[in-house]
């Protein structure tokens, strides 16, 4: 049964509740919001297809075990997060988004009770961000559907003899030193490599090197660090198919299937589980194609991150806009700079004069900056261009995978001053 949400207020919609629409929520509500005439007249929706935030980035090591990370820190109410702004301000639904009107401004919904609810926005930010290539590593549909694919993938893994992971990426290469350590320890200081590890596990990338953001010598240690976890690493060597068909990437039956893995040479792997973590799906198939770049990502201005051709009062952030690689140092940095020209927009659409001011404009910093733990105690990284050591690496990333960052996050406490 479809419902037309009919409201006296201006709904400013944020569509995704993760980094980027969750810290968009909460910006607007403390400083946008608030400094608009007649502010009670505007009312921040966040729909999100999972009611659960969760720290994504955990995903490679809280698989292995909920004791790894205390669950009420990995997943968080988005509701509760929201209890402390007025009711008549915040609105929160629980659905997935169908379809975008970006010339009316109108969002169709499949709430969670199967009911279709159509939304008139007054502004609109796209934040729904990019789904993994396994379902193993990332909140694809919702934290239950999460919970389960962990659950099934642990009970497989007491008798894996073999386990496959397709992409040298960050996301592989800490899932091999995740499952690496875990299942068979770390070599000592005076070898090189693990010799006949409990499980095998091997780490296909079609790169001729691992984390290809970073350079050589450290994906040449990573590589090493790898090594004395009993992961093997094959390089410039492709998947060109599994069998059986979606095999570890959440086909019905398939998710733990035993997995027969051919590379573009020939070789054939024979996996006992098969981790796809070979890039990303941008959740923006509800958007019109001609706001879309070839690759799906919603073409977003690099500067103002207004979304291209899409109209007024329409804005993207976080994965799934093509204005930044995706990072979540990219949409902490962006939140401001949208909020501020999401501001000034609203002005100006009530008071035309130049007391709005200028937009502001985001500049993505490209130096080199990326941490990949390895493991539970080791890792390699850069940050704004330099190289960090291990201990650096652990301390900011490997202990808990950025959770001590989320909560300041998901409370809001990380916006609590305009920037």
């Amino acid at each position: 049964m479809a419902a037309d949400t009919a409201t006296s207020k201006q709904n400013l919609v944020i569509l995704g509740g993760s980094y980027a629409g969750l810290s968009t929520a909460h910006y607007l509500l403390k400083h946008v919001v608030p400094q608009l005439p007649g502010k009670e007249g505007y009312q921040v929706i966040l729909i999100s297809a999972s009611s659960e935030a969760m720290c994504r980035p955990a995903c490679p090591r809280a698989l292995i075990s909920d004791d790894m990370f205390p669950q009420d820190k990995l997943f968080v109410s988005i509701p509760a997060q929201f209890e402390q702004y007025s009711k008549d301000t915040f609105k929160f639904i629980h659905g997935t988004v169908t379809s975008l009107d970006h010339q009316d401004r109108c969002v169709t919904v499949s709430v969670k009770d199967g009911d279709t609810e159509k939304i008139n926005c007054h502004a609109i930010v796209i934040a729904t961000g990019a789904s993994t290539a396994s379902p193993l590593l990332g909140l694809n549909r919702d934290s239950e559907t999460l919970r389960a694919n962990w659950n099934e993938f642990r009970a497989a893994l007491p008798t894996a003899k073999h386990i496959v992971i397709a992409g040298g990426g960050p996301a592989g290469v800490e899932t091999a030193g995740e499952l690496g350590e875990y299942l068979n320890g770390r070599a000592g200081w005076f070898h090189s490599k693990l010799e006949n590890p409990k499980v095998a596990i091997t780490l296909v990338t079609a790169d001729s090197k691992i984390l290809p953001i970073l350079r050589p010598a450290l994906a040449t240690k990573a590589e090493k660090l790898l090594n004395k976890v009993g992961v093997t690493v094959i390089k410039k060597s492709r998947v060109t198919k599994v069998s059986p068909p979606g095999a570890g990437a959440g086909a019905e039956d398939a998710l733990t299937a035993n997995t027969t893995v051919t590379l573009e040479d020939g070789k054939v792997l024979q996996a006992d589980l098969y981790i796809p973590a070979t890039g990303m799906t941008y959740n923006s198939s509800f958007v019109d194609a001609s706001l879309l770049t070839d690759y799906g990502r919603v073409e977003t201005d690099p500067g103002t991150l207004r979304v291209v051709n899409g109209g007024a009062l329409i804005y993207a952030i976080g994965d799934v806009g093509s204005h930044a690689r995706p990072a979540v140092h990219n949409i902490l940095n962006t939140v401001p700079i949208l909020c501020a020209n999401m501001k000034r927009d609203l002005l100006l659409a009530v008071q035309q004069d130049a007391s709005v001011g200028e937009d502001r404009h985001f500049k993505e910093d490209t130096r080199e900056t990326q941490l990949v733990p390895v493991g539970r105690s080791k890792g390699v990284g850069a940050f704004m261009g330099f190289r960090q050591p291990g201990i650096m690496v652990w301390l900011i990333k490997g202990r808990d995978y950025w959770l001590w960052t989320t909560g300041g996050l998901w409370s809001g406490k990380h916006w609590a001053k305009e920037s």
